[in-house]
């Protein structure tokens, strides 16, 4: 978040506002979708699909404005004294709370097709094929309680291959770290229920879920979403 803020000039109270999606300190959908593009470049995000899914949830896409009143705030701001606005300060605003909104959109996408992505990685390129079991007979099962046992927490641990921007959440989505990794950076969270994390870059990281080791999501360099339970990678 700190790294954030300073690349794109936005102070760090404004982008937690938007992750809340708060927007009202933006002025107006102008300066919000200039903070998308803004945050989205620095984080090495594409921006225009998170412009789209912005405008779609506001109303469409702008209309052809004049220069006069393109500068001019949808909303009215109340001011104690009269002074100049301060339109370079306003527009840096905007342009950050855009982009998290953006971001707290894939972060809260549907649980389920979370799930099917966990999977899907699970099996494709970097993790190994699952390697087959028999069946435990009554008799092992009540000889070897503990091997049965199932998992209490769910464990991720993400080393960085290249500078990646990466948000991570817990349980009840409280977020365990938003920002830059570098590269041979590794970092480690635990969580009773679930784990969720959002990758700038697939291909820049390595992931170890519950100690098996899945090895990079996404080999195009996409953003990836992701969702881990104490049952995956295999539903062990």
């Amino acid at each position: 978040m700190t790294q954030v803020s300073l690349q794109t000039r936005i102070r760090e109270t404004v982008i937690r506002a938007i992750e809340r999606d708060d927007f009202t300190a933006c002025g107006g959908n102008f300066y919000a979708r200039g903070h998308i593009r803004s945050i989205s470049r620095v984080i090495g995000i594409d921006p225009e699909p998170l412009v789209r899914e912005y405008d779609e949830m506001h109303g469409g896409a702008p209309q052809p404005v004049s220069a006069a009143t393109a500068f001019e705030p949808e909303t009215p701001v109340a001011f104690r004294e009269r002074r100049a606005p301060n339109w370079s300060a306003a527009m840096a605003l905007a342009l950050v709370l855009v982009v998290i909104y953006g971001i707290v959109q894939v972060v809260g996408n549907d649980s389920g097709t979370e799930k099917r992505q966990a999977r899907q990685v699970a099996g494709g390129p970097g993790a190994g094929a699952p390697a087959a079991t028999a069946t435990p007979s009554p008799t092992q099962t009540r000889k070897d309680p503990v091997a049965m046992a199932p998992r209490k927490n769910v464990e991720l641990r993400v080393k960085a291959r290249r500078n990646t921007w990466i948000n991570v959440r817990g349980d009840k989505g409280r977020t365990l770290f938003s920002g830059m990794l570098h590269t041979g950076d590794v970092r480690e969270w635990t969580a009773k229920k679930k784990i969720s994390i959002v990758i700038g870059n697939g291909d820049g990281v390595r992931l170890t879920v519950n100690g098996k080791d899945l090895g990079a999501p996404d080999n195009d360099g996409g953003v990836v979403r992701l969702s881990f339970t104490p049952r995956d990678p295999d539903g062990a």
